[in-house]
Protein backbone atom coordinates (compact mmCIF):
# COMPACT_ATOMS: atom_id res chain seq x y z
CA UNK A 1 0.00 0.00 0.00
CA UNK A 2 2.92 2.30 0.69
CA UNK A 3 4.22 1.72 -2.78
CA UNK A 4 0.81 2.47 -4.28
CA UNK A 5 0.49 5.65 -2.26
CA UNK A 6 3.90 6.82 -3.43
CA UNK A 7 3.10 6.06 -7.06
CA UNK A 8 -0.05 8.13 -7.01
CA UNK A 9 1.33 11.04 -5.02
CA UNK A 10 0.34 14.47 -6.31
CA UNK A 11 2.93 16.04 -8.66
CA UNK A 12 2.29 19.32 -6.90
CA UNK A 13 3.05 17.64 -3.56
CA UNK A 14 6.35 16.45 -4.99
CA UNK A 15 7.12 19.97 -6.14
CA UNK A 16 6.39 21.26 -2.65
CA UNK A 17 8.93 18.76 -1.33
CA UNK A 18 11.68 20.76 -2.93
CA UNK A 19 11.77 20.35 -6.73
CA UNK A 20 10.70 23.99 -7.31
CA UNK A 21 10.94 27.10 -5.16
CA UNK A 22 7.82 27.67 -3.10
CA UNK A 23 6.95 31.05 -4.75
CA UNK A 24 6.87 29.37 -8.21
CA UNK A 25 4.67 26.60 -6.87
CA UNK A 26 2.30 29.06 -5.28
CA UNK A 27 2.17 31.13 -8.46
CA UNK A 28 1.18 28.06 -10.46
CA UNK A 29 -1.32 26.99 -7.82
CA UNK A 30 -2.97 30.39 -7.73
CA UNK A 31 -2.94 31.05 -11.49
CA UNK A 32 -6.28 31.26 -13.24
CA UNK A 33 -7.08 29.10 -16.23
CA UNK A 34 -6.90 32.22 -18.43
CA UNK A 35 -3.39 32.91 -17.21
CA UNK A 36 -2.32 29.34 -17.83
CA UNK A 37 -3.91 29.34 -21.30
CA UNK A 38 -2.25 32.63 -22.20
CA UNK A 39 1.11 31.34 -20.98
CA UNK A 40 0.79 28.17 -23.05
CA UNK A 41 -0.20 30.23 -26.10
CA UNK A 42 2.79 32.54 -25.61
CA UNK A 43 5.13 29.55 -25.37
CA UNK A 44 3.67 28.03 -28.56
CA UNK A 45 3.96 31.32 -30.44
CA UNK A 46 7.56 31.68 -29.31
CA UNK A 47 8.33 28.08 -30.34
CA UNK A 48 6.70 28.59 -33.76
CA UNK A 49 8.71 31.78 -34.30
CA UNK A 50 12.01 30.25 -33.16
CA UNK A 51 11.55 27.21 -35.43
CA UNK A 52 10.80 29.51 -38.37
CA UNK A 53 13.94 31.57 -37.75
CA UNK A 54 16.07 28.42 -37.39
CA UNK A 55 14.63 26.89 -40.58
CA UNK A 56 15.00 30.16 -42.48
CA UNK A 57 18.70 30.43 -41.79
CA UNK A 58 20.48 32.59 -44.33
CA UNK A 59 17.91 32.61 -47.13
CA UNK A 60 15.49 35.39 -48.06
CA UNK A 61 12.19 35.52 -46.23
CA UNK A 62 10.11 37.56 -43.78
CA UNK A 63 12.07 38.41 -40.63
CA UNK A 64 9.17 37.15 -38.52
CA UNK A 65 6.24 34.80 -39.09
CA UNK A 66 2.65 35.74 -38.40
CA UNK A 67 1.76 33.47 -35.47
CA UNK A 68 0.87 29.96 -36.66
CA UNK A 69 -0.94 30.77 -39.90
CA UNK A 70 1.81 32.74 -41.64
CA UNK A 71 0.73 34.27 -44.99
CA UNK A 72 -2.28 31.94 -45.23
CA UNK A 73 -4.71 34.62 -46.38
CA UNK A 74 -2.45 35.48 -49.33
CA UNK A 75 -2.25 31.82 -50.29
CA UNK A 76 -6.04 31.49 -50.35
CA UNK A 77 -6.13 34.03 -53.18
CA UNK A 78 -2.71 33.63 -54.80
CA UNK A 79 -1.43 36.46 -56.98
CA UNK A 80 1.11 35.98 -59.71
CA UNK A 81 2.80 39.27 -58.81
CA UNK A 82 3.48 38.00 -55.28
CA UNK A 83 4.97 34.77 -56.60
CA UNK A 84 7.10 36.76 -59.05
CA UNK A 85 8.39 39.02 -56.28
CA UNK A 86 9.42 35.92 -54.33
CA UNK A 87 11.27 34.51 -57.33
CA UNK A 88 13.07 37.80 -57.90
CA UNK A 89 14.11 38.10 -54.25
CA UNK A 90 16.84 35.48 -54.49
CA UNK A 91 17.77 31.96 -55.66
CA UNK A 92 16.22 30.59 -52.47
CA UNK A 93 13.51 32.19 -50.35
CA UNK A 94 10.96 30.95 -47.86
CA UNK A 95 7.59 31.29 -46.16
CA UNK A 96 5.93 29.30 -43.40
CA UNK A 97 2.20 28.55 -43.47
CA UNK A 98 0.58 26.70 -40.58
CA UNK A 99 2.87 23.73 -39.88
CA UNK A 100 4.51 23.79 -43.32
CA UNK A 101 7.87 25.45 -43.95
CA UNK A 102 8.22 26.21 -47.65
CA UNK A 103 11.45 26.88 -49.56
CA UNK A 104 11.15 28.45 -53.03
CA UNK A 105 13.87 27.60 -55.57
CA UNK A 106 13.83 30.33 -58.22
CA UNK A 107 16.79 30.01 -60.58
CA UNK A 108 17.25 27.44 -63.32
CA UNK A 109 20.12 25.74 -61.50
CA UNK A 110 18.30 25.63 -58.17
CA UNK A 111 15.16 24.25 -59.86
CA UNK A 112 17.13 21.61 -61.77
CA UNK A 113 18.93 20.57 -58.60
CA UNK A 114 15.58 19.88 -56.92
CA UNK A 115 14.17 18.04 -59.95
CA UNK A 116 17.31 15.89 -60.17
CA UNK A 117 17.69 14.98 -56.49
CA UNK A 118 15.35 12.01 -55.93
CA UNK A 119 17.47 10.83 -53.01
CA UNK A 120 16.50 13.97 -51.10
CA UNK A 121 13.08 15.01 -52.42
CA UNK A 122 9.89 13.54 -53.78
CA UNK A 123 6.81 15.13 -55.40
CA UNK A 124 4.26 15.94 -52.73
CA UNK A 125 1.54 17.98 -54.44
CA UNK A 126 -0.43 18.98 -51.30
CA UNK A 127 -1.53 17.22 -48.12
CA UNK A 128 -5.03 16.48 -49.36
CA UNK A 129 -3.81 15.00 -52.68
CA UNK A 130 -3.34 11.56 -51.10
CA UNK A 131 -7.02 11.56 -50.19
CA UNK A 132 -8.17 12.66 -53.65
CA UNK A 133 -5.81 10.61 -55.83
CA UNK A 134 -5.38 7.68 -53.44
CA UNK A 135 -2.53 7.19 -50.99
CA UNK A 136 -1.27 4.18 -53.00
CA UNK A 137 -1.27 6.07 -56.31
CA UNK A 138 1.82 5.52 -58.46
CA UNK A 139 2.69 9.25 -58.48
CA UNK A 140 3.46 8.97 -54.78
CA UNK A 141 5.84 6.05 -55.29
CA UNK A 142 9.51 6.70 -54.80
CA UNK A 143 12.80 5.27 -55.99
CA UNK A 144 12.83 1.87 -57.73
CA UNK A 145 9.10 1.32 -57.24
CA UNK A 146 8.38 4.53 -59.17
CA UNK A 147 10.90 3.70 -61.90
CA UNK A 148 9.49 0.21 -62.43
CA UNK A 149 5.89 1.42 -62.58
CA UNK A 150 6.83 4.20 -64.99
CA UNK A 151 8.57 1.75 -67.34
CA UNK A 152 5.29 -0.05 -67.71
CA UNK A 153 3.63 3.15 -68.91
CA UNK A 154 6.17 4.04 -71.60
CA UNK A 155 4.36 1.85 -74.12
CA UNK A 156 1.32 4.12 -73.88
CA UNK A 157 3.19 6.97 -75.60
CA UNK A 158 5.01 5.22 -78.44
CA UNK A 159 4.52 6.41 -82.04
CA UNK A 160 2.18 3.50 -82.67
CA UNK A 161 0.10 4.44 -79.65
CA UNK A 162 0.04 8.17 -80.43
CA UNK A 163 -1.15 7.40 -83.96
CA UNK A 164 -4.06 5.35 -82.63
CA UNK A 165 -5.29 8.24 -80.48
CA UNK A 166 -5.54 10.80 -83.31
CA UNK A 167 -9.00 9.88 -84.73
CA UNK A 168 -10.64 10.26 -81.33
CA UNK A 169 -8.97 13.63 -80.76
CA UNK A 170 -10.03 14.95 -84.16
CA UNK A 171 -13.60 13.87 -83.54
CA UNK A 172 -13.73 15.86 -80.28
CA UNK A 173 -12.25 18.97 -81.92
CA UNK A 174 -14.72 18.86 -84.81
CA UNK A 175 -17.64 18.68 -82.39
CA UNK A 176 -16.40 21.46 -80.12
CA UNK A 177 -15.56 23.79 -82.99
CA UNK A 178 -19.26 23.70 -83.86
CA UNK A 179 -20.01 24.46 -80.23
CA UNK A 180 -17.70 27.50 -80.31
CA UNK A 181 -19.66 28.86 -83.25
CA UNK A 182 -22.92 28.26 -81.42
CA UNK A 183 -21.68 30.00 -78.26
CA UNK A 184 -20.90 33.15 -80.27
CA UNK A 185 -24.23 32.93 -82.09
CA UNK A 186 -26.16 32.51 -78.82
CA UNK A 187 -24.38 35.59 -77.44
CA UNK A 188 -25.56 37.66 -80.41
CA UNK A 189 -22.03 38.00 -81.73
CA UNK A 190 -20.79 39.59 -78.52
CA UNK A 191 -17.54 38.35 -76.91
CA UNK A 192 -17.75 35.56 -74.37
CA UNK A 193 -14.99 34.58 -71.90
CA UNK A 194 -13.83 31.30 -73.44
CA UNK A 195 -11.58 29.95 -70.71
CA UNK A 196 -14.38 27.70 -69.32
CA UNK A 197 -15.07 26.42 -72.85
CA UNK A 198 -11.41 25.55 -73.35
CA UNK A 199 -11.36 23.75 -69.99
CA UNK A 200 -14.32 21.60 -71.02
CA UNK A 201 -12.88 20.92 -74.46
CA UNK A 202 -9.46 19.88 -73.14
CA UNK A 203 -11.10 17.67 -70.53
CA UNK A 204 -13.20 16.02 -73.24
CA UNK A 205 -10.24 15.39 -75.56
CA UNK A 206 -8.22 13.99 -72.64
CA UNK A 207 -11.05 11.65 -71.66
CA UNK A 208 -11.43 10.37 -75.22
CA UNK A 209 -7.66 9.90 -75.49
CA UNK A 210 -7.43 8.11 -72.15
CA UNK A 211 -10.71 6.17 -72.11
CA UNK A 212 -11.98 6.22 -75.69
CA UNK A 213 -15.72 5.86 -76.09
CA UNK A 214 -16.05 3.60 -73.06
CA UNK A 215 -17.27 6.75 -71.30
CA UNK A 216 -20.60 8.21 -72.40
CA UNK A 217 -21.03 11.78 -73.62
CA UNK A 218 -23.04 12.47 -70.47
CA UNK A 219 -20.20 11.25 -68.25
CA UNK A 220 -17.68 13.33 -70.21
CA UNK A 221 -19.83 16.41 -69.65
CA UNK A 222 -20.25 15.60 -65.94
CA UNK A 223 -16.51 15.12 -65.40
CA UNK A 224 -15.66 18.25 -67.38
CA UNK A 225 -18.19 20.30 -65.40
CA UNK A 226 -16.98 19.02 -62.02
CA UNK A 227 -13.25 18.81 -62.59
CA UNK A 228 -12.66 22.38 -61.41
CA UNK A 229 -13.79 21.19 -57.95
CA UNK A 230 -10.76 18.89 -57.88
CA UNK A 231 -8.52 21.74 -58.96
CA UNK A 232 -9.90 23.96 -56.20
CA UNK A 233 -9.36 21.21 -53.63
CA UNK A 234 -5.68 20.93 -54.58
CA UNK A 235 -4.64 24.46 -53.73
CA UNK A 236 -0.97 24.75 -52.78
CA UNK A 237 -1.82 25.58 -49.17
CA UNK A 238 -4.81 23.77 -47.78
CA UNK A 239 -6.37 22.45 -44.59
CA UNK A 240 -5.28 18.79 -44.47
CA UNK A 241 -8.58 17.43 -43.07
CA UNK A 242 -11.63 17.01 -45.31
CA UNK A 243 -14.58 18.76 -43.69
CA UNK A 244 -18.14 18.63 -45.09
CA UNK A 245 -19.09 21.31 -47.63
CA UNK A 246 -15.52 22.61 -47.99
CA UNK A 247 -13.49 22.73 -51.21
CA UNK A 248 -11.72 19.50 -50.31
CA UNK A 249 -15.05 17.77 -49.57
CA UNK A 250 -16.49 18.71 -52.97
CA UNK A 251 -13.18 17.78 -54.61
CA UNK A 252 -13.25 14.34 -52.97
CA UNK A 253 -16.79 13.71 -54.21
CA UNK A 254 -15.75 14.69 -57.74
CA UNK A 255 -12.64 12.51 -57.67
CA UNK A 256 -14.65 9.51 -56.39
CA UNK A 257 -17.08 9.99 -59.27
CA UNK A 258 -14.23 10.10 -61.82
CA UNK A 259 -12.65 6.93 -60.44
CA UNK A 260 -15.95 5.07 -60.66
CA UNK A 261 -16.38 6.10 -64.32
CA UNK A 262 -12.78 5.18 -65.13
CA UNK A 263 -13.11 1.77 -63.45
CA UNK A 264 -16.22 0.99 -65.51
CA UNK A 265 -14.43 2.12 -68.67
CA UNK A 266 -11.48 -0.13 -67.86
CA UNK A 267 -13.73 -3.17 -67.50
CA UNK A 268 -15.19 -2.43 -70.95
CA UNK A 269 -11.70 -1.98 -72.40
CA UNK A 270 -10.60 -5.36 -71.04
CA UNK A 271 -13.63 -7.06 -72.58
CA UNK A 272 -13.00 -5.39 -75.95
CA UNK A 273 -9.27 -6.10 -76.08
CA UNK A 274 -9.79 -9.73 -75.03
CA UNK A 275 -11.70 -10.24 -78.30
CA UNK A 276 -8.74 -8.93 -80.33
CA UNK A 277 -9.92 -5.36 -80.85
CA UNK A 278 -7.55 -2.62 -82.01
CA UNK A 279 -6.51 -0.01 -79.43
CA UNK A 280 -8.10 3.42 -79.78
CA UNK A 281 -7.18 4.93 -76.42
CA UNK A 282 -4.60 4.74 -73.63
CA UNK A 283 -6.63 2.20 -71.65
CA UNK A 284 -6.73 -0.09 -74.70
CA UNK A 285 -2.98 0.24 -75.26
CA UNK A 286 -2.26 -0.60 -71.61
CA UNK A 287 -4.69 -3.53 -71.50
CA UNK A 288 -3.22 -4.92 -74.74
CA UNK A 289 0.25 -4.86 -73.19
CA UNK A 290 -1.09 -6.57 -70.04
CA UNK A 291 -2.77 -9.31 -72.09
CA UNK A 292 0.34 -9.80 -74.25
CA UNK A 293 2.49 -10.07 -71.13
CA UNK A 294 0.12 -12.61 -69.61
CA UNK A 295 0.18 -14.69 -72.79
CA UNK A 296 3.99 -14.66 -72.90
CA UNK A 297 4.40 -15.56 -69.23
CA UNK A 298 1.86 -18.38 -69.46
CA UNK A 299 3.64 -19.81 -72.53
CA UNK A 300 6.96 -19.73 -70.70
CA UNK A 301 5.47 -21.30 -67.58
CA UNK A 302 3.98 -24.16 -69.63
CA UNK A 303 7.16 -24.65 -71.67
CA UNK A 304 5.44 -23.67 -74.93
CA UNK A 305 7.16 -21.98 -77.86
CA UNK A 306 7.17 -18.18 -77.85
CA UNK A 307 8.54 -17.94 -81.37
CA UNK A 308 5.36 -16.46 -82.79
CA UNK A 309 4.73 -14.16 -79.85
CA UNK A 310 5.90 -10.57 -79.53
CA UNK A 311 7.57 -10.17 -76.15
CA UNK A 312 6.34 -7.03 -74.39
CA UNK A 313 9.05 -4.88 -72.85
CA UNK A 314 8.75 -4.63 -69.97
CA UNK A 315 6.57 -7.58 -69.07
CA UNK A 316 3.59 -6.31 -67.10
CA UNK A 317 1.69 -7.88 -64.25
CA UNK A 318 -2.09 -7.89 -64.23
CA UNK A 319 -3.56 -4.61 -63.02
CA UNK A 320 -7.01 -4.31 -61.49
CA UNK A 321 -9.64 -2.04 -62.99
CA UNK A 322 -9.19 0.32 -60.05
CA UNK A 323 -5.40 0.46 -60.41
CA UNK A 324 -5.71 1.37 -64.08
CA UNK A 325 -8.45 3.89 -63.31
CA UNK A 326 -6.31 5.45 -60.60
CA UNK A 327 -3.34 5.80 -62.95
CA UNK A 328 -5.40 7.24 -65.79
CA UNK A 329 -6.85 9.71 -63.29
CA UNK A 330 -3.30 10.97 -62.65
CA UNK A 331 -2.92 11.52 -66.41
CA UNK A 332 -6.05 13.65 -66.31
CA UNK A 333 -4.75 15.45 -63.23
CA UNK A 334 -1.43 16.16 -64.98
CA UNK A 335 -2.95 17.27 -68.27
CA UNK A 336 -6.28 18.96 -67.62
CA UNK A 337 -5.28 22.29 -66.11
CA UNK A 338 -2.03 22.55 -68.06
CA UNK A 339 -3.58 22.01 -71.49
CA UNK A 340 -6.55 24.25 -70.61
CA UNK A 341 -4.12 27.04 -69.76
CA UNK A 342 -2.08 26.50 -72.92
CA UNK A 343 -5.17 26.42 -75.14
CA UNK A 344 -6.55 29.65 -73.66
CA UNK A 345 -3.30 31.57 -74.10
CA UNK A 346 -2.76 30.01 -77.54
CA UNK A 347 -6.03 31.30 -78.96
CA UNK A 348 -5.57 34.72 -77.38
CA UNK A 349 -2.01 35.01 -78.62
CA UNK A 350 -2.84 33.88 -82.17
CA UNK A 351 -5.70 36.37 -82.42
CA UNK A 352 -3.27 39.12 -81.41
CA UNK A 353 -0.74 38.05 -84.07
CA UNK A 354 -2.58 37.41 -87.36
CA UNK A 355 0.71 37.14 -89.27
CA UNK A 356 1.71 34.13 -87.15
CA UNK A 357 -1.75 32.59 -87.48
CA UNK A 358 -1.63 33.02 -91.28
CA UNK A 359 1.63 31.04 -91.41
CA UNK A 360 0.11 28.31 -89.25
CA UNK A 361 -2.93 28.21 -91.53
CA UNK A 362 -0.81 28.02 -94.67
CA UNK A 363 1.32 25.17 -93.30
CA UNK A 364 -1.70 23.13 -92.21
CA UNK A 365 -3.51 23.73 -95.52
CA UNK A 366 -0.47 22.47 -97.39
CA UNK A 367 0.06 19.31 -95.31
CA UNK A 368 -3.62 18.39 -95.95
CA UNK A 369 -3.21 18.96 -99.71
CA UNK A 370 -5.84 21.69 -99.73
CA UNK A 371 -8.57 19.64 -98.05
CA UNK A 372 -9.35 21.63 -94.91
CA UNK A 373 -11.34 18.75 -93.37
CA UNK A 374 -8.78 16.04 -94.04
CA UNK A 375 -7.44 14.10 -91.08
CA UNK A 376 -3.71 13.87 -90.49
CA UNK A 377 -1.50 11.01 -89.42
CA UNK A 378 1.41 11.23 -87.00
CA UNK A 379 4.01 11.77 -89.74
CA UNK A 380 2.04 14.72 -91.11
CA UNK A 381 1.53 16.13 -87.64
CA UNK A 382 5.23 15.96 -86.90
CA UNK A 383 6.01 17.66 -90.23
CA UNK A 384 4.21 20.93 -89.38
CA UNK A 385 7.36 22.41 -87.88
CA UNK A 386 6.22 26.02 -87.74
CA UNK A 387 2.99 25.13 -85.94
CA UNK A 388 4.97 23.06 -83.47
CA UNK A 389 7.39 25.98 -82.98
CA UNK A 390 4.40 28.19 -82.17
CA UNK A 391 3.23 25.69 -79.55
CA UNK A 392 6.67 25.38 -78.00
CA UNK A 393 7.16 29.15 -77.85
CA UNK A 394 3.71 29.55 -76.29
CA UNK A 395 4.68 27.06 -73.57
CA UNK A 396 7.84 29.07 -72.92
CA UNK A 397 6.07 32.43 -73.06
CA UNK A 398 3.10 31.40 -70.91
CA UNK A 399 4.21 28.23 -69.10
CA UNK A 400 1.10 26.55 -67.66
CA UNK A 401 2.95 25.01 -64.72
CA UNK A 402 4.94 27.71 -62.93
CA UNK A 403 5.99 25.66 -59.90
CA UNK A 404 6.12 22.03 -58.73
CA UNK A 405 5.89 21.16 -55.00
CA UNK A 406 8.37 18.65 -53.59
CA UNK A 407 8.94 17.32 -50.07
CA UNK A 408 12.37 17.02 -48.47
CA UNK A 409 12.69 13.37 -47.41
CA UNK A 410 15.79 14.22 -45.43
CA UNK A 411 17.98 17.24 -44.79
CA UNK A 412 18.92 18.55 -48.26
CA UNK A 413 22.24 20.42 -48.45
CA UNK A 414 21.16 22.43 -51.49
CA UNK A 415 23.93 25.06 -51.28
CA UNK A 416 27.17 25.45 -49.35
CA UNK A 417 25.42 27.78 -46.92
CA UNK A 418 21.89 26.40 -46.65
CA UNK A 419 20.27 23.05 -45.87
CA UNK A 420 16.56 22.48 -46.50
CA UNK A 421 15.21 20.85 -43.30
CA UNK A 422 13.67 17.40 -43.44
CA UNK A 423 9.89 17.58 -43.88
CA UNK A 424 9.94 21.02 -45.51
CA UNK A 425 8.21 21.64 -48.80
CA UNK A 426 10.59 22.82 -51.53
CA UNK A 427 9.02 24.38 -54.62
CA UNK A 428 11.12 24.88 -57.78
CA UNK A 429 9.73 27.37 -60.27
CA UNK A 430 9.92 26.93 -64.04
CA UNK A 431 9.04 30.52 -64.92
CA UNK A 432 12.37 32.26 -64.31
CA UNK A 433 14.37 29.74 -66.34
CA UNK A 434 11.99 30.29 -69.28
CA UNK A 435 12.47 34.08 -69.10
CA UNK A 436 16.27 34.06 -68.78
CA UNK A 437 17.59 36.94 -70.97
CA UNK A 438 20.99 35.24 -71.25
CA UNK A 439 19.34 32.32 -73.04
CA UNK A 440 16.31 33.87 -74.75
CA UNK A 441 16.74 37.20 -76.52
CA UNK A 442 13.85 39.53 -75.65
CA UNK A 443 12.36 36.86 -73.35
CA UNK A 444 9.15 38.83 -72.69
CA UNK A 445 8.24 38.75 -76.38
CA UNK A 446 6.36 35.94 -78.12
CA UNK A 447 8.57 34.87 -81.03
CA UNK A 448 8.12 31.40 -82.63
CA UNK A 449 11.16 32.03 -84.83
CA UNK A 450 13.42 31.27 -81.88
CA UNK A 451 12.28 27.61 -82.22
CA UNK A 452 11.65 27.54 -85.97
CA UNK A 453 14.85 29.05 -87.34
CA UNK A 454 16.71 30.06 -84.18
CA UNK A 455 18.87 28.21 -81.68
CA UNK A 456 16.52 28.18 -78.68
CA UNK A 457 16.07 24.40 -78.88
CA UNK A 458 19.78 23.85 -78.26
CA UNK A 459 20.70 26.96 -76.29
CA UNK A 460 17.71 26.62 -73.98
CA UNK A 461 17.85 22.86 -73.51
CA UNK A 462 18.48 23.17 -69.77
CA UNK A 463 16.03 26.05 -69.38
CA UNK A 464 12.95 24.47 -70.96
CA UNK A 465 11.50 23.11 -67.72
CA UNK A 466 7.86 23.23 -68.84
CA UNK A 467 7.58 19.46 -68.35
CA UNK A 468 10.11 19.24 -65.54
CA UNK A 469 13.24 17.10 -65.73
CA UNK A 470 14.76 14.18 -63.87
CA UNK A 471 13.00 10.96 -62.79
CA UNK A 472 9.56 12.60 -62.64
CA UNK A 473 9.72 14.40 -66.01
CA UNK A 474 6.29 14.44 -67.68
CA UNK A 475 5.79 11.11 -69.44
CA UNK A 476 3.31 12.64 -71.92
CA UNK A 477 5.23 15.74 -73.01
CA UNK A 478 5.51 14.67 -76.68
CA UNK A 479 1.81 13.78 -76.76
CA UNK A 480 0.83 17.11 -75.16
CA UNK A 481 2.72 19.23 -77.70
CA UNK A 482 1.42 17.25 -80.68
CA UNK A 483 -2.12 17.48 -79.31
CA UNK A 484 -1.90 21.28 -79.08
CA UNK A 485 -0.43 21.44 -82.61
CA UNK A 486 -3.34 19.33 -83.92
CA UNK A 487 -5.82 21.57 -82.08
CA UNK A 488 -4.37 24.82 -83.40
CA UNK A 489 -3.86 23.50 -86.92
CA UNK A 490 -7.45 22.28 -87.31
CA UNK A 491 -8.86 25.46 -85.78
CA UNK A 492 -6.84 27.65 -88.14
CA UNK A 493 -8.48 25.93 -91.13
CA UNK A 494 -12.06 25.73 -89.89
CA UNK A 495 -12.46 28.88 -87.79
CA UNK A 496 -11.79 32.59 -87.65
CA UNK A 497 -11.69 34.17 -84.21
CA UNK A 498 -11.22 37.58 -82.70
CA UNK A 499 -9.90 38.50 -79.28
CA UNK A 500 -11.63 41.39 -77.52
CA UNK A 501 -8.96 42.77 -75.17
CA UNK A 502 -9.70 44.26 -71.78
CA UNK A 503 -7.33 45.90 -69.27
CA UNK A 504 -6.98 42.46 -67.67
CA UNK A 505 -6.12 40.49 -70.81
CA UNK A 506 -2.38 40.39 -70.12
CA UNK A 507 -2.76 40.11 -66.34
CA UNK A 508 -2.14 36.60 -65.02
CA UNK A 509 -4.59 34.70 -62.83
CA UNK A 510 -3.29 31.68 -60.90
CA UNK A 511 -5.73 28.77 -60.68
CA UNK A 512 -3.43 25.73 -60.36
CA UNK A 513 -2.00 26.90 -63.70
CA UNK A 514 -2.16 30.38 -65.24
CA UNK A 515 -4.92 32.10 -67.23
CA UNK A 516 -5.75 35.63 -68.40
CA UNK A 517 -7.60 37.45 -65.64
CA UNK A 518 -10.47 38.28 -67.98
CA UNK A 519 -10.79 34.61 -69.06
CA UNK A 520 -10.08 35.43 -72.71
CA UNK A 521 -13.14 37.10 -74.38
CA UNK A 522 -13.44 35.74 -77.94
CA UNK A 523 -15.87 35.55 -80.84
CA UNK A 524 -15.80 32.76 -83.45
CA UNK A 525 -17.03 32.55 -87.03
CA UNK A 526 -16.76 29.80 -89.60
CA UNK A 527 -13.82 30.37 -91.93
CA UNK A 528 -14.74 30.97 -95.58
CA UNK A 529 -12.33 29.75 -98.23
Amino acid sequence: METIATSFASPLASVRDGNLPIPVVEAISNASWWTIAFTILAVLVAYDQIMYILNKGSIVGPAFKEPFIGPFLQSVNPKFEEYYAKWKSGPLSCVSVFHKFVVIASTRDMARKVFNSPSYVKPCVVDVAHKLLGADNWVFLDGKAHIDFRKGLNGLFTRRALQSYLPGQEGVYNRYFQRFLQVTKDAGGKPVPFMPEFRELMCAVSLRTFCGYYISDEAVKKIADDYYLITEALELVNFPIILPFTKTWYGKKASDMVLVEFSKACAKSKAHMATGGEPTCIMDAWVRNILASKKWLEAEAEGLSTENLEKPSPLLREFTDYEIAQTVFTFLFASQDATSSAATWLFQTMAQRPDVLDRVREENYKVRNGNIRASVDLDQLESITYTRAVVKELLRYRPPVIMVPYLAKKAFHITDSYTVPKGAMIVPTTYMALRDPEVYENPDQFDPERYYSGDAEVKGAKNFLVFGTGPHVCIGQHYAQLNLALFLGKASLLLDWKHHPTPLSEEIKVFATIFPKDDCPLTFTERKW
